[in-house]
């Protein structure tokens, strides 16, 4: 059972989530609790960091950022003990997670089961902080990134195999696009791992695409439900026939992304590989490219990341002109990426064609297009975010019935 920061917000919320965990204790099931920090408290350490440094050192950020989750995990643990449930919390590196050595995006490396087994035999409730281990090569504090929690309670749960892990937030689950975008979006009781990890990499917030791709290789079912109400929740789980017939099961947004231009660029090989294997090296994750027709062996490269990976980008960029002598370069952050998502699109033709036409007839212009088998994406100007939601939202039948 992992509880987001709204659901440990408060001293009420902590409690709320101990009578939770003892009823499920009460009904004979054995519980391993993963929590955030209390909502709004990753902002706070952050923002003391910003007020005593110009420039954070990632390594202390860690040690910073870690003590958020160490709070609620103590807490909820203090919680259950007065309720008379049996409770130990786990510290990432307690819990045996162990990580690379990236700091502020470390990523998990595997799980020693025995500690948490170990409780769980004895009749305890592990409570385990997310969103940190240590590094394997000298135990130094890691944490794994923003929505690092999810990942923390989904490869704990594939480390014990676990029957299934429950994401417990501030929504009663996962809905056909955001509710406070698109009124008329509706929650969706079912979904596969693929259309959910699609969903969540385009910019859906519910889960962090990471916890769904390992929850996808390690075939761990999820379940995201609200801790403020007992709403059965929408399940991930592995596809089935039925799922198909659904053509589009979600439109997400992502209008925290930015565009970057590489113009005049030779075109010879070897010059894409420089200069995403830099970007890589440089922990900078590159989402969509285009490549333009090369004119008199001089070409054009176009590509999308992360508004706050922008900066560096453009300083690795940089970096790289005595090597590749591109012309010039150009950014804009002005900017969102629409993508509709369904496993139906394999067996159903004209879902690109519709959606193009839908943002035509809206006058919305195209920038990018990226498509896999089951989700296709464009990047719009971003002041059209949420018009294109809507629309395509609509087109594709997912507005409530008769709203």
């Amino acid at each position: 059972m992992k509880f987001g920061g709204t659901s440990v917000g408060s001293v009420e919320r902590i409690q709320a989530v101990a009578r939770r965990i003892h009823d499920r204790v009460k009904s004979g099931d054995r519980v391993i609790a993963v929590c955030s920090a209390m909502s709004g408290e990753t902002n706070r350490l952050i923002e003391l960091a910003d007020q005593v440094a110009d420039r954070a050192i990632d390594r202390e950020m860690d040690v910073l950022l870690s003590t958020g989750e160490q709070v609620s995990i103590a807490l909820v643990a203090m919680a259950l003990s007065d309720l008379g449930v049996p409770a130990r919390s786990y510290t990432g590196p307690q819990a045996g997670i162990s990580t690379t050595s990236a700091h502020t995006k470390a990523r998990i490396r595997n799980i020693d089961p025995q500690p948490l087994q170990t409780a769980i035999d004895a009749g305890q409730v592990a409570v385990v902080a997310g969103f940190q281990g240590a590094n394997s090569a000298d135990g130094e504090v890691t944490t794994l990134g923003r929505g690092g929690s999810d990942l923390t309670a989904v490869a704990i749960a594939a480390a014990i195999k676990a029957d299934a892990c429950e994401i417990y937030t501030d929504v009663d689950g996962v809905y056909t696009c955001d509710p406070n975008v698109v009124p008329k979006a509706r929650k969706i009781d079912r979904i596969s791992f693929e259309e959910m990890l699609e969903l969540a990499s385009s910019g859906a917030k519910v889960l962090q695409s990471r916890s769904v791709e390992l929850a996808m290789k390690a075939n761990v079912p999820l379940v995201v439900r609200s801790s403020f109400s007992d709403a059965p929740g929408t399940w991930v789980t592995e596809e089935v026939s039925e799922m198909e017939d659904i053509v589009v099961s979600g439109v997400a947004y992502n209008n925290k992304e930015a565009k970057v231009s590489l113009m005049d660029v030779p075109d010879q090989p070897g010059i894409a590989s420089s200069v995403f294997s830099t970007l890589a090296a440089e922990n900078i994750n590159v989402d969509m490219i285009i490549q333009n027709v090369s004119t008199d062996g001089i070409t054009d490269l176009t590509f999308t990341v992360s508004e706050t990976d922008l900066d560096r980008a453009v300083a690795t960029l940089e970096s790289l002109k005595p090597d590749i002598n591109w012309g010039r370069l150009e950014t804009d952050q002005s900017i969102a990426k629409i993508s509709v998502v369904g496993v139906g699109m394999r067996s159903h033709a004209g879902v690109a064609a519709k959606m193009f036409q839908t943002l035509a007839d809206n006058g919305i212009n195209i920038q990018m297009i990226s498509t896999s088998e089951i989700k296709i994406s464009v990047i719009v100007e971003r002041k059209y975010t949420e018009l294109a939601a809507r629309e395509l939202h609509s087109v594709f039948g997912l507005d409530s019935p008769g709203s």
